[in-house]
Protein backbone atom coordinates (compact mmCIF):
# COMPACT_ATOMS: atom_id res chain seq x y z
CA UNK A 1 0.00 0.00 0.00
CA UNK A 2 1.16 3.34 -0.84
CA UNK A 3 -1.06 6.43 0.12
CA UNK A 4 -2.08 8.92 -1.76
CA UNK A 5 -0.71 12.24 0.11
CA UNK A 6 -2.40 15.96 -0.09
CA UNK A 7 -1.78 18.82 1.71
CA UNK A 8 -4.11 21.70 3.37
CA UNK A 9 -2.31 24.78 3.75
CA UNK A 10 -3.76 27.94 5.15
CA UNK A 11 -3.00 31.92 3.66
CA UNK A 12 -2.85 32.56 7.61
CA UNK A 13 -2.89 31.16 10.80
CA UNK A 14 -6.57 29.74 12.15
CA UNK A 15 -7.43 29.61 8.21
CA UNK A 16 -9.42 26.44 9.20
CA UNK A 17 -6.44 23.88 7.75
CA UNK A 18 -7.44 21.96 11.06
CA UNK A 19 -11.34 21.82 10.53
CA UNK A 20 -10.30 21.08 6.60
CA UNK A 21 -8.02 18.45 7.69
CA UNK A 22 -10.53 16.50 10.31
CA UNK A 23 -13.48 17.18 7.85
CA UNK A 24 -11.71 15.73 4.87
CA UNK A 25 -10.96 12.61 6.99
CA UNK A 26 -13.58 12.42 8.23
CA UNK A 27 -15.33 12.12 4.90
CA UNK A 28 -12.86 9.84 3.43
CA UNK A 29 -13.53 6.91 6.82
CA UNK A 30 -16.82 7.21 5.72
CA UNK A 31 -16.00 5.92 1.73
CA UNK A 32 -14.22 3.11 3.57
CA UNK A 33 -11.08 5.31 3.00
CA UNK A 34 -7.62 3.44 5.51
CA UNK A 35 -7.15 8.11 5.84
CA UNK A 36 -4.61 8.88 8.58
CA UNK A 37 -3.77 12.78 9.02
CA UNK A 38 0.09 14.24 9.29
CA UNK A 39 1.28 17.76 10.90
CA UNK A 40 5.05 17.76 10.29
CA UNK A 41 5.26 20.47 12.95
CA UNK A 42 2.66 21.69 15.16
CA UNK A 43 3.33 24.42 17.83
CA UNK A 44 0.45 24.06 20.09
CA UNK A 45 -0.01 23.88 23.94
CA UNK A 46 -2.76 21.34 23.47
CA UNK A 47 -1.60 18.31 23.14
CA UNK A 48 -2.83 14.81 23.93
CA UNK A 49 -1.31 10.84 24.86
CA UNK A 50 -0.91 8.47 22.12
CA UNK A 51 -1.15 4.78 21.47
CA UNK A 52 2.01 4.38 21.96
CA UNK A 53 2.89 6.11 24.98
CA UNK A 54 3.93 9.68 23.52
CA UNK A 55 2.37 13.18 22.63
CA UNK A 56 1.47 14.87 19.47
CA UNK A 57 -0.75 18.31 19.10
CA UNK A 58 -4.54 18.10 20.45
CA UNK A 59 -5.74 18.56 16.79
CA UNK A 60 -3.72 15.39 15.69
CA UNK A 61 -6.04 13.50 17.96
CA UNK A 62 -9.13 15.01 17.05
CA UNK A 63 -8.17 13.92 13.06
CA UNK A 64 -7.33 10.63 14.35
CA UNK A 65 -10.91 10.66 15.75
CA UNK A 66 -12.03 11.78 12.56
CA UNK A 67 -9.73 8.90 10.71
CA UNK A 68 -11.26 6.23 13.01
CA UNK A 69 -7.58 5.34 14.31
CA UNK A 70 -6.19 5.79 17.83
CA UNK A 71 -3.72 8.63 18.02
CA UNK A 72 -0.52 7.43 17.28
CA UNK A 73 3.25 9.91 17.14
CA UNK A 74 4.09 9.87 13.94
CA UNK A 75 0.57 11.63 13.15
CA UNK A 76 2.69 14.34 14.66
CA UNK A 77 6.77 14.31 14.83
CA UNK A 78 7.48 17.41 15.63
CA UNK A 79 5.77 19.87 18.88
CA UNK A 80 6.75 23.01 19.44
CA UNK A 81 5.34 23.49 23.47
CA UNK A 82 5.91 27.57 23.90
CA UNK A 83 7.26 28.28 27.46
CA UNK A 84 8.01 31.80 26.45
CA UNK A 85 7.82 34.43 23.74
CA UNK A 86 10.93 33.07 22.26
CA UNK A 87 11.64 29.72 23.07
CA UNK A 88 9.80 26.50 23.26
CA UNK A 89 10.18 23.08 24.12
CA UNK A 90 10.75 20.64 21.26
CA UNK A 91 9.27 17.04 21.46
CA UNK A 92 10.08 14.75 18.49
CA UNK A 93 8.31 11.39 17.49
CA UNK A 94 6.36 12.14 21.17
CA UNK A 95 9.37 12.94 23.56
CA UNK A 96 10.88 15.97 24.61
CA UNK A 97 14.43 16.59 23.45
CA UNK A 98 14.76 19.77 25.07
CA UNK A 99 14.19 23.53 25.47
CA UNK A 100 15.06 26.12 22.30
CA UNK A 101 14.76 29.43 21.30
CA UNK A 102 14.03 30.25 17.74
CA UNK A 103 17.86 30.23 16.68
CA UNK A 104 18.33 27.03 18.18
CA UNK A 105 15.73 25.53 16.41
CA UNK A 106 16.35 27.08 13.26
CA UNK A 107 19.54 24.96 13.33
CA UNK A 108 17.95 21.81 14.25
CA UNK A 109 15.52 21.66 11.35
CA UNK A 110 17.99 19.13 9.55
CA UNK A 111 17.63 16.85 12.21
CA UNK A 112 14.03 17.74 12.72
CA UNK A 113 13.04 17.06 8.85
CA UNK A 114 15.11 14.13 9.36
CA UNK A 115 12.10 12.94 12.16
CA UNK A 116 9.13 13.99 9.68
CA UNK A 117 9.95 12.11 6.67
CA UNK A 118 10.64 8.96 8.58
CA UNK A 119 6.99 9.27 9.98
CA UNK A 120 6.22 9.73 6.38
CA UNK A 121 7.11 6.56 5.35
CA UNK A 122 5.77 4.56 7.35
CA UNK A 123 2.58 6.39 7.07
CA UNK A 124 2.32 5.73 3.17
CA UNK A 125 3.12 2.64 3.45
CA UNK A 126 0.06 2.00 5.92
CA UNK A 127 -2.61 3.64 4.57
CA UNK A 128 -4.16 4.56 1.58
CA UNK A 129 -4.69 8.18 2.04
CA UNK A 130 -2.66 10.86 3.75
CA UNK A 131 -4.18 14.03 4.82
CA UNK A 132 -1.88 16.66 5.69
CA UNK A 133 -1.98 19.63 7.42
CA UNK A 134 0.48 23.23 7.18
CA UNK A 135 1.39 25.44 9.55
CA UNK A 136 0.94 28.97 9.92
CA UNK A 137 1.09 29.89 6.23
CA UNK A 138 3.34 29.18 3.25
CA UNK A 139 4.12 32.58 2.66
CA UNK A 140 5.69 33.52 5.74
CA UNK A 141 8.81 34.07 3.33
CA UNK A 142 10.97 34.99 6.89
CA UNK A 143 10.27 31.01 7.43
CA UNK A 144 10.84 29.61 3.74
CA UNK A 145 15.04 28.44 4.89
CA UNK A 146 15.15 24.90 6.08
CA UNK A 147 11.07 24.60 6.28
CA UNK A 148 9.69 21.39 7.55
CA UNK A 149 5.84 22.85 8.25
CA UNK A 150 4.87 23.64 4.64
CA UNK A 151 5.98 23.50 1.62
CA UNK A 152 9.27 22.50 2.26
CA UNK A 153 7.62 19.24 3.38
CA UNK A 154 5.44 19.04 0.05
CA UNK A 155 8.29 19.68 -2.03
CA UNK A 156 9.91 16.90 -0.67
CA UNK A 157 7.75 14.49 -0.96
CA UNK A 158 5.89 15.75 -3.98
CA UNK A 159 2.16 16.46 -3.11
CA UNK A 160 -0.68 18.62 -3.75
CA UNK A 161 -1.30 21.22 -1.95
CA UNK A 162 -4.86 22.65 -0.91
CA UNK A 163 -4.78 26.45 -0.24
CA UNK A 164 -7.87 27.26 2.47
CA UNK A 165 -8.33 30.94 3.09
CA UNK A 166 -11.08 32.74 5.60
CA UNK A 167 -13.69 34.73 3.88
CA UNK A 168 -14.94 35.86 7.55
CA UNK A 169 -11.91 37.36 7.99
CA UNK A 170 -11.86 39.73 5.07
CA UNK A 171 -9.77 39.67 2.37
CA UNK A 172 -10.08 36.38 1.16
CA UNK A 173 -9.13 37.41 -2.87
CA UNK A 174 -5.77 39.25 -1.66
CA UNK A 175 -5.20 36.04 0.87
CA UNK A 176 -5.37 33.63 -2.13
CA UNK A 177 -3.48 35.55 -4.55
CA UNK A 178 -1.11 37.82 -2.25
CA UNK A 179 0.35 33.88 -1.44
CA UNK A 180 0.19 32.31 -4.73
CA UNK A 181 2.92 35.57 -5.14
CA UNK A 182 4.96 34.49 -2.53
CA UNK A 183 5.39 30.99 -3.86
CA UNK A 184 8.65 29.69 -6.08
CA UNK A 185 7.40 28.67 -9.61
CA UNK A 186 7.47 24.82 -8.45
CA UNK A 187 5.20 25.30 -5.41
CA UNK A 188 2.87 27.31 -7.33
CA UNK A 189 2.52 24.53 -9.61
CA UNK A 190 1.49 22.12 -6.97
CA UNK A 191 -1.53 24.36 -5.62
CA UNK A 192 -4.40 21.68 -7.01
CA UNK A 193 -6.99 24.53 -5.97
CA UNK A 194 -8.31 26.85 -3.54
CA UNK A 195 -10.92 26.45 -0.34
CA UNK A 196 -13.01 29.56 1.06
CA UNK A 197 -13.81 28.77 4.36
CA UNK A 198 -16.22 30.40 7.09
CA UNK A 199 -18.33 31.07 4.15
CA UNK A 200 -21.97 32.99 5.54
CA UNK A 201 -24.49 34.45 2.83
CA UNK A 202 -25.73 34.13 -0.90
CA UNK A 203 -23.14 32.46 -2.81
CA UNK A 204 -24.69 34.07 -5.63
CA UNK A 205 -23.33 37.47 -4.37
CA UNK A 206 -19.64 35.77 -3.79
CA UNK A 207 -19.35 34.38 -7.83
CA UNK A 208 -17.96 37.14 -9.75
CA UNK A 209 -15.60 36.55 -7.29
CA UNK A 210 -14.84 33.18 -7.42
CA UNK A 211 -14.81 33.21 -11.45
CA UNK A 212 -12.19 35.97 -11.38
CA UNK A 213 -10.32 34.03 -8.83
CA UNK A 214 -10.03 30.86 -11.00
CA UNK A 215 -9.09 32.79 -14.27
CA UNK A 216 -6.72 34.92 -12.62
CA UNK A 217 -4.39 31.83 -11.28
CA UNK A 218 -5.97 29.73 -13.65
CA UNK A 219 -6.68 27.00 -10.73
CA UNK A 220 -9.95 25.91 -9.41
CA UNK A 221 -12.13 26.81 -6.54
CA UNK A 222 -12.51 23.46 -4.85
CA UNK A 223 -15.18 24.25 -2.59
CA UNK A 224 -16.77 27.23 -0.12
CA UNK A 225 -17.49 25.56 2.87
CA UNK A 226 -19.73 27.00 4.93
CA UNK A 227 -19.62 29.41 8.76
CA UNK A 228 -20.45 26.03 10.55
CA UNK A 229 -22.27 27.65 13.90
CA UNK A 230 -22.10 25.29 17.78
CA UNK A 231 -18.81 22.81 16.40
CA UNK A 232 -17.95 20.83 19.17
CA UNK A 233 -14.42 20.47 18.06
CA UNK A 234 -11.24 20.53 20.05
CA UNK A 235 -9.28 23.87 19.40
CA UNK A 236 -5.54 23.50 18.14
CA UNK A 237 -4.40 26.23 20.55
CA UNK A 238 -6.20 29.63 20.32
CA UNK A 239 -8.68 30.20 23.24
CA UNK A 240 -12.51 30.44 22.06
CA UNK A 241 -13.03 34.20 20.45
CA UNK A 242 -15.88 34.80 22.69
CA UNK A 243 -17.18 34.51 26.21
CA UNK A 244 -21.01 33.13 25.45
CA UNK A 245 -23.37 34.18 28.35
CA UNK A 246 -26.34 31.98 28.18
CA UNK A 247 -29.82 33.16 29.58
CA UNK A 248 -30.40 29.41 30.74
CA UNK A 249 -26.77 29.15 32.93
CA UNK A 250 -27.66 28.07 36.92
CA UNK A 251 -23.67 28.03 37.22
CA UNK A 252 -21.02 30.07 36.32
CA UNK A 253 -17.49 28.96 35.71
CA UNK A 254 -14.60 31.17 36.04
CA UNK A 255 -11.49 30.03 33.99
CA UNK A 256 -8.29 32.88 34.43
CA UNK A 257 -6.19 33.23 30.63
CA UNK A 258 -3.15 31.93 32.01
CA UNK A 259 -0.34 33.06 29.42
CA UNK A 260 1.14 29.38 28.84
CA UNK A 261 -2.26 28.01 29.45
CA UNK A 262 -2.20 24.50 28.19
CA UNK A 263 -5.21 21.52 27.34
CA UNK A 264 -7.72 24.64 27.99
CA UNK A 265 -9.64 21.81 25.28
CA UNK A 266 -10.65 20.26 29.23
CA UNK A 267 -12.69 22.79 29.67
CA UNK A 268 -15.19 22.05 26.32
CA UNK A 269 -17.88 19.87 28.31
CA UNK A 270 -17.69 23.48 30.57
CA UNK A 271 -18.74 25.43 27.86
CA UNK A 272 -20.57 23.63 25.64
CA UNK A 273 -23.09 22.60 28.78
CA UNK A 274 -26.51 24.48 28.03
CA UNK A 275 -26.71 25.19 31.84
CA UNK A 276 -23.04 26.50 32.34
CA UNK A 277 -21.95 29.64 31.80
CA UNK A 278 -18.04 29.26 31.10
CA UNK A 279 -16.40 32.67 31.27
CA UNK A 280 -12.13 32.59 30.40
CA UNK A 281 -10.72 35.58 32.40
CA UNK A 282 -8.36 37.82 30.86
CA UNK A 283 -5.87 40.44 31.96
CA UNK A 284 -6.68 43.48 33.45
CA UNK A 285 -10.04 42.27 33.65
CA UNK A 286 -12.37 41.86 37.36
CA UNK A 287 -12.60 38.43 38.25
CA UNK A 288 -15.96 37.76 38.19
CA UNK A 289 -18.42 36.49 40.95
CA UNK A 290 -19.12 32.99 40.13
CA UNK A 291 -19.86 29.28 41.47
CA UNK A 292 -16.36 27.55 40.27
CA UNK A 293 -13.32 28.07 39.54
CA UNK A 294 -10.96 25.96 37.28
CA UNK A 295 -7.54 26.94 36.96
CA UNK A 296 -5.80 25.29 33.86
CA UNK A 297 -2.86 23.24 33.14
CA UNK A 298 -0.01 25.13 32.38
CA UNK A 299 3.37 25.02 30.32
CA UNK A 300 5.13 27.64 32.96
CA UNK A 301 3.38 27.24 36.37
CA UNK A 302 5.40 29.58 38.31
CA UNK A 303 5.19 32.05 35.85
CA UNK A 304 1.37 31.97 35.43
CA UNK A 305 1.23 31.92 38.62
CA UNK A 306 3.22 34.54 39.11
CA UNK A 307 1.06 36.48 36.54
CA UNK A 308 -2.16 35.19 38.61
CA UNK A 309 -0.96 37.00 41.81
CA UNK A 310 0.17 40.21 39.52
CA UNK A 311 -3.60 40.44 38.29
CA UNK A 312 -4.80 40.17 42.06
CA UNK A 313 -6.61 36.94 41.35
CA UNK A 314 -5.04 34.98 43.87
CA UNK A 315 -6.82 37.14 46.56
CA UNK A 316 -10.05 36.79 44.59
CA UNK A 317 -9.92 33.14 44.09
CA UNK A 318 -9.36 32.49 48.09
CA UNK A 319 -12.08 35.24 48.88
CA UNK A 320 -14.28 33.04 46.73
CA UNK A 321 -13.14 29.75 48.95
CA UNK A 322 -14.06 31.52 52.02
CA UNK A 323 -17.56 32.58 50.92
CA UNK A 324 -18.36 28.98 50.11
CA UNK A 325 -17.01 28.41 46.37
CA UNK A 326 -15.55 25.58 44.84
CA UNK A 327 -12.24 25.07 42.78
CA UNK A 328 -10.75 22.69 40.69
CA UNK A 329 -7.56 22.80 39.81
CA UNK A 330 -5.95 20.35 36.85
CA UNK A 331 -2.42 19.41 36.03
CA UNK A 332 -0.44 23.17 36.44
CA UNK A 333 -3.61 24.07 38.49
CA UNK A 334 -3.28 21.46 40.98
CA UNK A 335 0.09 22.68 41.65
CA UNK A 336 -0.83 26.20 41.94
CA UNK A 337 -3.26 25.14 44.71
CA UNK A 338 -0.41 23.73 46.34
CA UNK A 339 2.19 25.17 49.21
CA UNK A 340 4.89 25.22 46.99
CA UNK A 341 5.84 25.15 43.29
CA UNK A 342 9.51 24.20 43.18
CA UNK A 343 11.58 23.39 40.08
CA UNK A 344 15.44 23.41 41.52
CA UNK A 345 16.59 22.18 37.94
CA UNK A 346 15.18 25.13 35.76
CA UNK A 347 13.04 22.66 34.00
CA UNK A 348 10.09 25.33 33.08
CA UNK A 349 12.18 28.41 33.50
CA UNK A 350 14.80 29.91 36.46
CA UNK A 351 15.28 27.71 39.07
CA UNK A 352 13.88 28.14 42.21
CA UNK A 353 10.04 27.82 44.21
CA UNK A 354 7.08 29.77 44.28
CA UNK A 355 4.70 29.91 46.89
CA UNK A 356 1.36 28.75 46.00
CA UNK A 357 -2.19 29.64 47.02
CA UNK A 358 -2.34 26.83 50.17
CA UNK A 359 -5.76 25.81 49.95
CA UNK A 360 -4.49 22.13 49.39
CA UNK A 361 -1.92 20.35 51.45
CA UNK A 362 0.71 19.60 48.99
CA UNK A 363 3.93 20.54 47.23
CA UNK A 364 5.42 19.80 43.59
CA UNK A 365 8.78 19.46 42.33
CA UNK A 366 9.38 19.13 39.00
CA UNK A 367 11.55 16.74 37.59
CA UNK A 368 13.35 16.25 33.70
CA UNK A 369 10.87 12.98 33.30
CA UNK A 370 7.86 13.46 31.53
CA UNK A 371 4.44 11.57 32.82
CA UNK A 372 2.51 10.41 29.94
CA UNK A 373 -0.15 8.15 30.86
CA UNK A 374 -4.23 7.44 29.67
CA UNK A 375 -5.78 6.66 32.21
CA UNK A 376 -9.18 5.30 33.42
CA UNK A 377 -10.74 5.34 37.14
CA UNK A 378 -13.54 6.66 39.37
CA UNK A 379 -13.90 10.15 40.97
CA UNK A 380 -13.29 9.67 45.11
CA UNK A 381 -16.34 10.14 46.74
CA UNK A 382 -18.65 10.12 44.14
CA UNK A 383 -17.37 7.06 42.46
CA UNK A 384 -18.56 8.61 38.74
CA UNK A 385 -16.40 6.73 35.86
CA UNK A 386 -13.41 8.63 34.47
CA UNK A 387 -10.93 8.54 32.07
CA UNK A 388 -8.31 10.64 30.42
CA UNK A 389 -4.86 11.29 30.26
CA UNK A 390 -1.39 12.97 31.95
CA UNK A 391 1.17 14.95 30.54
CA UNK A 392 2.91 16.21 33.05
CA UNK A 393 7.14 16.88 34.98
CA UNK A 394 5.67 17.26 38.61
CA UNK A 395 5.64 15.24 41.23
CA UNK A 396 3.11 15.86 44.04
CA UNK A 397 3.61 15.10 47.69
CA UNK A 398 1.92 15.74 50.56
CA UNK A 399 -0.46 15.01 53.23
CA UNK A 400 -3.30 16.52 51.27
CA UNK A 401 -2.83 13.49 49.22
CA UNK A 402 -4.55 11.43 51.36
CA UNK A 403 -7.21 12.30 50.34
CA UNK A 404 -7.47 11.33 46.31
CA UNK A 405 -9.48 13.01 43.90
CA UNK A 406 -9.30 10.16 41.50
CA UNK A 407 -8.62 6.35 42.24
CA UNK A 408 -6.89 4.95 38.71
CA UNK A 409 -7.26 1.81 37.55
CA UNK A 410 -3.61 1.38 37.53
CA UNK A 411 -3.59 1.17 41.24
CA UNK A 412 -2.34 4.25 41.84
CA UNK A 413 -4.30 7.58 43.30
CA UNK A 414 -4.20 10.74 41.61
CA UNK A 415 -4.57 14.66 43.16
CA UNK A 416 -6.37 15.54 46.00
CA UNK A 417 -9.51 17.12 47.69
CA UNK A 418 -9.64 19.32 50.88
CA UNK A 419 -11.70 17.76 53.90
CA UNK A 420 -15.01 19.76 52.61
CA UNK A 421 -14.40 18.64 49.39
CA UNK A 422 -14.69 22.09 47.57
CA UNK A 423 -11.34 22.23 46.66
CA UNK A 424 -10.33 19.84 44.31
CA UNK A 425 -6.77 19.02 42.32
CA UNK A 426 -5.97 16.43 39.94
CA UNK A 427 -3.24 15.70 36.92
CA UNK A 428 -6.15 13.96 34.77
CA UNK A 429 -6.13 16.34 31.87
CA UNK A 430 -9.91 15.04 30.28
CA UNK A 431 -11.49 15.65 33.57
CA UNK A 432 -15.18 16.26 32.06
CA UNK A 433 -15.07 14.18 29.14
CA UNK A 434 -16.85 11.31 30.78
CA UNK A 435 -21.09 12.39 31.46
CA UNK A 436 -20.97 10.85 35.18
CA UNK A 437 -17.84 12.57 35.68
CA UNK A 438 -18.99 16.15 34.46
CA UNK A 439 -22.36 15.34 36.25
CA UNK A 440 -20.57 14.76 39.57
CA UNK A 441 -18.18 17.53 39.69
CA UNK A 442 -21.12 20.13 38.71
CA UNK A 443 -23.31 19.05 41.52
CA UNK A 444 -20.40 19.40 43.99
CA UNK A 445 -19.75 22.46 42.81
CA UNK A 446 -24.03 23.36 43.03
CA UNK A 447 -25.27 22.83 39.59
CA UNK A 448 -28.07 20.34 41.44
CA UNK A 449 -29.48 17.78 38.43
CA UNK A 450 -27.61 18.56 35.71
CA UNK A 451 -28.51 18.06 32.10
CA UNK A 452 -27.02 15.25 30.83
CA UNK A 453 -23.83 16.05 28.25
CA UNK A 454 -21.85 13.65 26.21
CA UNK A 455 -18.72 15.08 24.73
CA UNK A 456 -17.38 12.76 22.68
CA UNK A 457 -20.80 12.02 21.05
CA UNK A 458 -20.87 15.56 20.70
CA UNK A 459 -17.58 15.43 18.57
CA UNK A 460 -18.94 12.55 16.35
CA UNK A 461 -21.83 14.24 15.53
CA UNK A 462 -19.48 17.25 14.57
CA UNK A 463 -17.02 16.01 12.12
CA UNK A 464 -20.00 14.11 10.80
CA UNK A 465 -21.59 17.17 10.27
CA UNK A 466 -17.64 18.56 8.79
CA UNK A 467 -18.17 15.90 6.42
CA UNK A 468 -21.90 16.45 5.12
CA UNK A 469 -20.34 19.85 4.22
CA UNK A 470 -17.58 17.98 2.04
CA UNK A 471 -20.10 16.00 0.60
CA UNK A 472 -22.33 19.59 0.27
CA UNK A 473 -19.96 22.29 -0.73
CA UNK A 474 -16.77 20.97 -2.25
CA UNK A 475 -15.88 19.23 -5.50
CA UNK A 476 -15.88 15.82 -4.33
CA UNK A 477 -15.27 14.70 -8.23
CA UNK A 478 -12.07 16.82 -7.72
CA UNK A 479 -11.25 15.41 -4.33
CA UNK A 480 -11.99 11.78 -5.33
CA UNK A 481 -9.17 12.48 -7.80
CA UNK A 482 -6.62 13.87 -5.94
CA UNK A 483 -7.01 10.96 -3.54
CA UNK A 484 -6.93 8.02 -6.18
CA UNK A 485 -10.60 7.21 -5.95
CA UNK A 486 -13.12 6.30 -8.00
CA UNK A 487 -15.45 9.70 -9.16
CA UNK A 488 -18.12 10.26 -6.47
Amino acid sequence: MSAHVVMVQGCTSDAGKSTVVAALCRWLWRRGVAVAPFKPQNMALNSAVTVDGGEIGRAQAVQAQAAGVPPHTDFNPVLLKPNSDTGAQVIVHGRPVGNMDAVGYHAYKRVAMEAVLASHERLVAAYAALVVEGAGSPAEINLRDRDIANMGYAEAVDCPVILVADIDRGGVFAHFVGTLALLSESERARVAGFVVNRFRGDIALLQPGLDWLERHTGKPVLGVLPYLHGLAIEAEDALPRDNERKAAARLRVAVPALPRISNHTDLDPLRLHPEVECLFVGPGETFPACDLVVIPGSKSTRADLAWLRAQGWDEAILRHVRYGGSVIGICGGMQMLGRAVHDPEGIEGPQGSSEGLGLLDLETTLAPAKQLHNVRGRLAGSDAPVSGYEIHCGISEGHGMSRPAVRLEDGRDDGARSADGRVVGTYLHGLFDRPEALAALLGGAGLAGPAPLDIHALREATLDRLADAVDAHMDTAALASLFGLPSC
